[in-house]
């Protein structure tokens, strides 16, 4: 019996030693490498860009741009200006009708010709990657035709005053149905009487309407009006304004 009991007890360790020593000789599976996750870029809580309408003409507009970052957060130059005939045809940049490229430099302006005269368009930026700048919209008027030209001429003057009379000229390509002049003094003149014309006076701006009965200009037609001025100092010239 106690011969039994000792096989049996050496029989179970031996099978036990080799559980335990099968189990230390196998190798641990290696750990596979983790790529190192790609820092996340925090862009400023400002728009990259930045633009404002510098000057217009009857044909053309100037845009004035500051770029502020540069990629990813913002662009390099040069940038494409594009212009658009309404605010919802600018924001699905559909159908750009002009286009203009900036220069190198990171704040100048471009200059858009060839428009469409006192007609509003639409601007927006994009890089030369063709990445459409998604912040700035902004709109710009180009100037009326000039349609008539205003000259004063001084016909008597004496020393808190004078008299003037300015000739209004139709110098368009079609015939006026009215017309405006304007002028801002340069010192503390005052109309003391208009014929010929209805004014309108806010601090040192003048703005002379045409009277009922000589609004309508035919090709290189001509009409007057005349002013009675007191002033300290009479003035060299006046340079006036003539608008439709």
């Amino acid at each position: 019996m106690l011969r039994m009991f000792l096989a049996v007890t050496t029989m179970a360790l031996t099978v036990w030693t080799g559980t335990i020593n099968g189990a230390e000789a196998t190798p641990a599976p290696a750990l596979s490498a983790t790529p190192s996750p790609s820092p996340t870029i925090t862009c400023p809580p400002a728009l990259p860009i930045s633009a404002s309408v510098a000057g217009v003409t009857a044909t053309s507009v100037t845009i004035s741009y500051s770029i502020f970052f540069r990629p990813p957060c913002g662009y390099d130059p040069p940038m494409t200006v594009s212009l658009f005939v309404s605010r919802e045809d600018a924001q699905q940049w559909r159908e750009p009708v002009a286009e203009a490229v900036s220069g190198p430099e990171r704040s100048g302006t471009v200059t858009i010709d060839g428009l469409r005269p006192d007609t509003e368009y639409w601007y927006r930026f994009s890089d030369p990657d063709g990445k459409r700048d998604p912040y700035l919209i902004g709109s710009a008027r180009t100037a009326p035709l000039t349609s008539c030209r205003a000259t004063a001429t001084v016909d008597a003057h004496w020393g808190n005053g004078f008299v003037a009379t300015v000739t209004v000229r139709n110098t368009g390509t079609q015939s006026l149905d009215r017309w405006r002049v304007s002028w801002r003094w340069s010192g503390d003149e005052r109309i003391q009487a208009v014929w010929g014309g209805v004014a309108e006076t806010v601090g040192a701006d003048v703005t002379v309407r045409n009277a009922p009965y000589n609004g309508t200009l035919a090709l290189d037609g001509a009409t007057t009006f005349g002013l009675l001025v007191a002033t300290s100092v009479v003035p060299d010239a006046l340079t006036l304004t003539c608008e439709r």
